[in-house]
């Protein structure tokens, strides 16, 4: 039985055709593994577990594509796949309900787990950007439950207006950084994997898909990068007993 990871599908209802192939993944490839890592970024936004309870006259078509992917990942662990669902800087909202709903557990960033017969550090990745010290400033405020808490007090309608008006200033701002920039800190990405104990570290966000080579220490490591969903394609880690991790790009078929 092999594990998967995936990251970055920026699922929301304007985007049909990611959602339809990740539904065919799910039950093509899912089926059968022996756990499902799901590294952040699932959603494009999510506003609060609240959003369940909107009724079918949701004008946004949030709520029904949530309970959707909800329902199809319960009946992966209910098949017996453990999933495991990570914060991402789009989707840090993401709570204890819906992780229920959808039979699966919240995974702390950063995480250490045994993949194979290996320790291997998860990250969503975006912590790992510190040259992009607006993007951090934000994050740091995004993490605060305080903050949070005011942000699932306010109405729905107000906080999905503000979930646009964050994209549309994210999607701005990056418009204008520098590639590297967006890109993690090599250093940061070293201290990672010391401070962890680990060779082998995997994470998404920076929608730069491949396998990079590293040394710590003295000792070969490597840090894997999911890449981020496309209507026609996506990207999965699989680990099968007794081999190393594979990343891969995948054909979607709706």
């Amino acid at each position: 039985m092999s594990t998967l990871l995936i990251s970055d599908l920026h699922l929301h209802p304007g985007a049909p055709a990611i959602t339809e192939g990740f539904l065919a993944w799910l039950d093509r490839r899912a089926r059968g593994a022996e756990a499902l890592y799901i590294l952040g970024d699932f959603f494009e936004a999510w506003i609060g577990d609240d959003l369940l309870d909107l009724g079918e006259a949701d004008p946004t078509g949030n709520a029904a594509l949530a309970r959707r992917i909800a329902g199809a990942l319960k009946a992966r662990a209910d098949d017996g796949t453990a999933i495991y669902l990570m914060h991402g800087n789009r989707d840090f909202l993401l709570g204890e309900r819906f992780a229920d709903e959808a039979g699966a557990r919240l995974l702390p960033d950063p995480s250490v787990v045994t993949l194979g017969d290996e320790r291997v550090l998860l990250m969503h990745g975006d912590s790992l950007c510190t040259r992009d010290e607006a993007y951090m400033a934000f994050r740091s405020r995004a993490r605060d439950p305080q903050w949070q808490a005011q942000i699932l007090a306010m109405p729905i309608p107000e906080r999905l207006a503000l979930a646009k008006q964050l994209r549309d200033q994210s999607g701005e701002a990056n418009s204008n950084k520098a590639e590297d920039i967006m890109d993690v800190t090599p250093d940061e990405v070293v201290e990672a994997l010391r401070e962890h104990g680990v060779t082998t570290l995997i994470h998404g966000h920076t929608h730069r898909p491949a396998v990079h080579q590293l040394e710590l220490d003295g000792t070969p490591a490597r840090r894997i990068v999911l890449g981020d969903w496309q209507p026609d394609r996506g990207w999965e880690i699989e680990v099968a007993p007794g081999q190393a991790p594979v990343l891969r790009d995948v054909a979607l078929a709706g």
